[in-house]
């Protein structure tokens, strides 16, 4: 695995967030499963290349890029990604380094309503009969 991909300073911090790995059968126990910190690190080479899922190189990473797909879509049904960001801005607001004066807000992260609050009737923008020319 490239250490490159993960230091340890940001595997301190993430490795208490996913949930914990599910016991292997005893009797056909399938393959070795991967280990969280490789599979992130295949995670943080597609976020820094930009390559498909299907293009990381299994030898330089430590696994495959179906791999470290699926083990992001588990840790983001289980809430993974909230307590880490909730994490990390705890820890810049306890060190001082959160500028809230410096923030914006996304309309991905923002419920928006139908239409907004109206003040007033709009017209109507349905097409209209012409009145008759005979």
């Amino acid at each position: 695995m490239r250490t490159d991909l993960v230091p340890d300073d940001l595997w301190e911090r993430v490795a208490p967030l996913p949930p914990p790995t599910p016991e292997r059968r005893r009797r056909h126990p399938g393959r070795l499963r991967v280990p969280d910190r490789v599979a992130l690190a295949g995670v943080m080479y597609v976020l820094r290349t930009g390559v498909a899922w299907r293009d990381v190189p299994t030898a330089s990473v430590g696994c495959s890029g179906v791999t470290a797909w699926r083990r992001l879509r588990d840790w983001t049904e289980a809430g993974v990604w909230p307590r880490l960001h909730a994490a990390l801005l705890t820890e810049l607001r306890r060190g001082g380094l959160l500028e809230m004066d410096d923030c914006s807000v996304d309309g991905s992260h923002i419920r928006a309503l139908k239409g907004g609050i109206m003040s007033a009737p709009h017209r109507s923008t349905a097409p209209v009969l012409a009145p008759s020319t005979t």
